[in-house]
């Protein structure tokens, strides 16, 4: 029987259609803002004329950003801890929350509730800093890759995705003789690839925007600096360069000054090329994203 479509449903589906839409292009625009900030005359970024469609076109901002010194190094070295960084985390928490739901892991209650204890404490900047120097981790490019290894949430995550895995599969394989390294690499794993890529992407997203460990940990590693660190550097000297420049009587024009030094400009530039690596690779991972974040969170 084919039910007729009422009005009440229509204006509903109409409704429905019309809030995400606007959602979107919410979440799109800022975006969008500064992609047309970066691209159009510096002068009437400045003066705030640029709001919903690029002027003058041109990509000078980010050939001269592509200029700055070790720029290049430092964004390999936030790709190759991204990349490394990420593999090895979604690894660890694949095989660790696989193990989680082992009944004859030894002590497996105690180590699991051990694990959810040191989510609620954190010892500060410092300790954390003495705990990397003692370790030997300090101006050490494996900083950037060790601590983050091991992620509580993301353990929990794939333990409860894995719970809800039908134990069938596994109890066939064993009774067939695969060892748990198989029944994890050949049935647990291929299936656990939702909640795996939404780590993933979750690992990635913190590796690529990490900045801290940068600034605190590489003082005398400038080489290994990340690429949001580099770019901080870069903006500050700005700041202070043209707060100099204001103040000074060299002579230079302020339409010479404010196209050389304009700061807006310069944040807008450095917010696109920090964001756009994580938009290009996002889209690619969404499909999984969307049912590992909801299965996995289904209980604790």
């Amino acid at each position: 029987m084919i039910r007729k479509p009422k009005v009440g449903d229509a204006v509903f589906e109409t409704a429905n259609h019309a809030f995400f839409i606007g959602f979107t292009l919410l979440c799109v625009f800022p975006f969008y803002y500064l992609f047309i900030n970066t691209v159009s005359s510096n002068d009437l970024v400045r003066k705030g004329l640029v709001n919903f469609y690029p002027v003058k076109i041109h990509f000078d901002n980010y050939l001269k950003l592509a200029q700055v010194g070790d720029l290049m190094r430092a964004f390999l070295v936030s790709v190759s801890r991204t990349v490394f960084g990420t593999i090895l985390t979604v690894m660890a928490s694949g095989f660790v929350g696989y193990l989680m739901t082992k009944k004859e892991l030894w002590k497996r209650k105690f180590w699991y509730r051990f694990m959810i204890v040191t989510m609620y404490f954190n010892a500060g900047i410092v300790p954390w800093f003495l705990n990397m120097q003692m370790l030997g981790l300090t101006n050490n490019y494996l900083v950037y890759i060790i601590p983050n290894i091991m992620n509580v949430f993301n353990i929990i995550m794939v333990k409860t995705y894995i719970e809800s895995i039908p134990a069938e599969l596994e109890e066939s394989a064993a009774i067939d003789g695969a060892s748990v390294m198989t029944i994890f690499a050949r049935i647990v794993w291929p299936l656990s690839k939702p909640i795996l890529a939404t780590i993933a992407v979750w690992s990635a997203v913190l590796n690529w925007n990490s900045f801290m460990d940068s600034l605190i940990l590489m003082q005398a590693r400038p080489a290994l600096f990340t690429l949001q660190h580099r770019l901080w550097i870069y903006l500050n000297t700005t700041s202070n360069l043209k707060q100099l420049m204001s103040t000074s009587t060299t002579g230079l024009s302020e339409a010479l000054m404010n196209d050389m030094l304009n700061i807006k400009v310069v944040k807008y530039t450095i917010a696109m090329v920090t964001a756009i690596p994580i938009l290009a690779v996002y889209p690619f991972m969404q499909r999984y994203f969307e049912k590992g974040i909801m299965l996995g969170a289904v209980k604790g």
